[in-house]
């Protein structure tokens, strides 16, 4: 399998039927989510604009199940992400109407991904930079028929919740979460085709491709000045599929590190910073990254192209390093997150000169 066989297969069609189911259910969303009074509600942030159409989330979770049912087989694995999947969407969406506890999205995420464990998907073993692999067989005992690695699924389940939240703070300028996922799957979907692969990729090619194209439609509505929002509920499916895609068929979690490395960076970053200073890490504030570059002088548009770049680059570049190179491009991009937030330092300073 190679490149070429994405644009003459049945996986174009997937990506595509993703595309066009998004596109007209967002539409009729337009129309009909002011009805049903799925709105937004800016004044809960101090914000003076109309409301304007919420819980976008939901549109592409349709979509993606339409399209799942169509083009992917389902296995023992899948169906327990997918179980997984409507646990993170149907506790997002009530996060999205009643605002829950941070300790009980917490729990509901820690329960997801104990499902996708269980069901069989994890991270086995790590890629060592230096050659070789890192196995996590130590401890084995079998739950409910599957046989868990109990270091694996320990990792596995901090991977999927730091990830989901990631997404969900990266959430905070319209167009910045879709587009980023959007080249993400593309990636992912790329990587899958190359030839050589030990491990069946055909049930993620597929979900990489729809989600691509999910992604792509939504982002026609969502880029800035956006006409619906996806809220907690999309940016909580996409941080969902986004860690499993990266575990699901043979680990591919150097690529999403690397593709997603600025938000990822600067949610560990934030959490940390809101440990220290003795607040819940789960607590929002407006101190992230994109929230920076606002500050700084960037308009939304500005914002969400500059991350674009940044993804599209390295992104890119995951499609020819080894291990090793890998390992350095993650180097560099904590390289390049450092002496961002410097340069948008002194660019402040000198704006408030």
């Amino acid at each position: 399998m190679n490149f070429l066989s994405f644009f003459s297969s049945s996986f174009l069609l997937a990506g595509f039927t993703g595309f066009v189911l998004t596109f007209v259910l967002v539409l009729a969303a337009l129309q009909f989510f002011p009805k049903l009074k799925l709105m937004d509600r800016p004044e809960r942030y101090g914000l003076t604009r109309a409301a304007i159409p919420y819980y976008g989330g939901v549109t592409m979770f349709i979509v993606f199940l339409i399209c799942v049912f169509l083009f992917i087989p389902l296995t023992k694995p899948f169906i327990g992400v997918l179980t997984a999947l409507i646990l993170i969407v149907g506790m997002s969406f009530a996060d999205d109407r009643w605002m829950l506890p941070a300790k009980f999205r917490l729990v509901g995420q820690v329960l997801a991904a104990l499902v996708v464990v269980v069901s069989g998907v994890g991270i086995r073993s790590l890629t060592s930079p230096f050659g070789g692999v890192v196995l996590l067989d130590q401890i084995q005992f079998s739950f409910f028929g599957s046989e868990i690695l109990l270091l694996g699924a320990i990792f596995t389940i901090l991977w999927i919740v730091f990830v989901v939240n990631s997404m969900n703070f990266f959430d905070g300028v319209p167009g910045l979460l879709s587009g980023v996922s959007c080249l993400a799957f593309f990636v992912l979907c790329l990587l899958s085709l190359r030839a050589g692969q030990v491990i069946d990729q055909t049930q993620l090619i597929y979900m990489s491709a729809i989600l691509a194209g999910v992604t792509g439609a939504f982002l026609i509505f969502d880029f800035p000045t956006p006409k619906i929002l996806m809220g907690d509920t999309g940016s909580m499916f996409l941080g969902f599929l986004l860690a499993v895609s990266a575990i699901f068929s043979g680990g591919k979690v150097a690529t999403v590190l690397i593709v997603l490395g600025f938000p990822l960076l600067d949610a560990l970053w934030s959490i940390m910073r809101r440990v220290l200073s003795g607040q819940s890490p789960f607590k929002g504030d407006l101190n992230h990254l994109h929230h920076k570059l606002l500050r700084s002088g960037y308009n939304e548009r500005q914002v969400v192209f500059i991350m674009y770049s940044v993804s599209a680059f390295f992104g890119g570049l995951t499609l020819f390093l080894t291990s090793f190179q890998k390992m350095i491009a993650v180097g560099a991009i904590v390289f390049a997150m450092i002496l961002l937030s410097i340069l948008l330092f002194f660019r402040r300073r000198r704006a408030s000169a």
